[in-house]
């Protein structure tokens, strides 16, 4: 492994994502920490909890240091939730999740059509409300596919059909939708530096699109997918009649990232948003570049490191910062579906799945705590011992 400290302790930075329906980031980092100190007893270990910007991002950042509140919003269906954001300075990781995601609806309850995003306009609303000069909007794990139209008029902007009501909420809404008027959005925002973290570069409609592309996994029917398509683009093309927007809707439209979660990318965009990978912008939220230098070897990982791993995810990023400073990676996952070649081209010298310990699946998942704490023992003697 790399030489060790110069003061000659061996250091360990765990960065891994979370084990999604097992683990959060921050138990993954814990029981990863209690693993390897039952070997190696007096092993200095920093744990930094990762997040591409989606569920958990909000996360990661309070366990960064960041500080975590709670506001009261609209839920993806209109009904009041209880969402966090975090904010340390003037700097706020708003996760839209949090208020507007898939796991704020029952399986059986999945509404492609009329979830909105305005709980996450009444997110962006609270960090401005708390100072934020500075906003990292994770998108990602979202319920809804309403192009961002949700969380624009929660922050002022006027979507209104042909009886000049406004329309209903949801992608099929904006089927109706007869004018947009975004001269009232909250001049707070023409402030603000909004940055856009999502591990997706799809544009917003079209075989790539957000319909396509992720409708079904929100309960979307072929038929619903079409519709939505339909709606969306028609609500690019009403917002590229607007004086204020014009021409500038069908360029964001294609533009990488609009399509991310149901197209709020596309809205976050009118808003002025900077589109950049979330792994990438939540290292840099995190401290993750000082953390780096410190450590000798790097832990990383996810509930499943397969081919979407190296697409924008968590581990994939953590690797490659940690190869570009000379670090060597281990990573661990519930399960791996790469083979060596793709993890070793994508910087992680080795993986450790829960799988190698318990073949059960199923035990895996229910029992991941105690079964990656043995995993990480095997990694301290491997590397330690």
């Amino acid at each position: 492994m790399a030489d060790a400290a110069v003061d000659g302790t061996r250091r360990v930075l765990v960065a891994a994502d979370k084990f999604k329906g097992s683990l959060t980031a921050v138990e993954v980092a814990e029981r990863v920490t209690a693993g390897l100190r039952r070997v190696v007893p007096d092993l200095a270990v920093e744990a930094l909890p990762v997040a591409d910007g989606g569920d958990g991002t909000v996360a990661a950042a309070v366990a960064a240091g960041f500080e975590r509140r709670e506001v009261r919003v609209a839920g993806p269906l209109g009904d009041q939730v209880t969402a966090a954001f975090a904010l340390r300075g003037d700097t706020a990781v708003v996760e839209m999740a949090e208020a507007s995601g898939l796991q704020l609806l029952p399986a059986d309850g999945l509404a492609p059509l009329t979830a909105s995003t305005h709980g996450s306009g009444e997110l962006l609303r609270a960090a401005l409300d708390a100072g934020a000069r500075t906003i990292v909007f994770g998108v990602g794990g979202s319920a809804t596919t309403d192009g961002g139209a949700g969380m624009l008029a929660a922050l002022g902007a006027r979507f209104v059909g042909s009886d000049g009501e406004p329309v209903a909420p949801g992608g099929g809404g904006l089927a109706d939708l007869a004018s947009a008027d975004l001269s009232g959005l909250d001049p707070r925002l023409s402030a603000v530096e909004l940055v856009l973290a999502s591990d997706v570069d799809n544009p917003l409609t079209g075989p790539k699109g957000a319909p396509a592309v992720y409708g079904p996994q929100k309960g979307a029917s072929p038929a619903d997918v079409e519709a939505l398509d339909a709606a969306l683009a028609h609500f690019a093309k009403v917002l590229e009649g607007t004086e204020t927007v014009g021409a500038r809707a069908a360029e964001y439209a294609a533009s990488p990232g609009a399509g991310a979660a149901g197209g709020i990318g596309f809205g976050a965009m009118l808003l002025g948003a900077r589109f950049r990978p979330g792994i990438e912008v939540m290292l840099d939220v995190l401290g993750f570049a000082p953390a780096l230098e410190r450590a000798d070897l790097v832990i990383t990982g996810e509930g499943s490191l397969d081919e979407q791993t190296l697409h924008g995810k968590a581990p994939a990023g953590v690797a490659a910062a940690a190869r570009a400073a000379g670090k060597e990676v281990v990573a661990v996952c519930g399960r791996l579906a790469l083979p060596a070649e793709a993890l070793g081209r994508a910087g992680i010298r080795r993986a450790y799945p829960l799988t190698d310990v318990e073949p059960d699946v199923a035990k895996c998942i229910a029992d991941a705590g105690p079964i990656l704490e043995r995993v990480a023992e095997g990694i301290a003697r491997d590397f330690f011992s």
